[in-house]
């Protein structure tokens, strides 16, 4: 069974920067889109950034100019730069993979903390 998992999380005071990675531990065919959501306390998981198919990205507006998605397709990689982070950043960040057979895959999740 293939899994994805996510790393790089960790507690950082505002304005510092992170970088989130996730990988397939297996082989994943016809992958559609690639991206991260995050789940704050007592919020329902939301979008943050996903990367296309086509390598076209899509950014919720609180984390634009901010964030960047990246993919290295040939290794099912995908990437979020973070920089500028804030308080309102904080929770934990699922990676997903959108494909043809098996649906969404997810990931465990990492923890981002970051202090004011």
């Amino acid at each position: 069974q293939v899994q994805l998992v996510e790393s790089g999380g960790g507690l950082v005071q505002a304005g510092g920067s992170l970088r989130l990675s996730c990988a397939a531990s297996g082989s994943i065919f016809g992958i559609n889109a690639m991206g991260w959501y995050r789940q704050a306390p007592g919020k329902q998981r939301e979008l943050v950034a996903r990367i296309s198919g086509g390598g076209g990205a899509d950014y919720a507006d609180t984390v634009k100019g901010r964030f960047t998605v990246s993919r290295d397709i040939a290794k099912m990689t995908v990437a979020l730069q973070m920089n500028v982070l804030k308080h309102k950043d904080t929770g934990v960040y699922y990676c997903c993979y959108s494909t043809i057979r098996r649906g969404s895959l997810w990931g465990q999740g990492t923890q981002v903390t970051v202090s004011s």
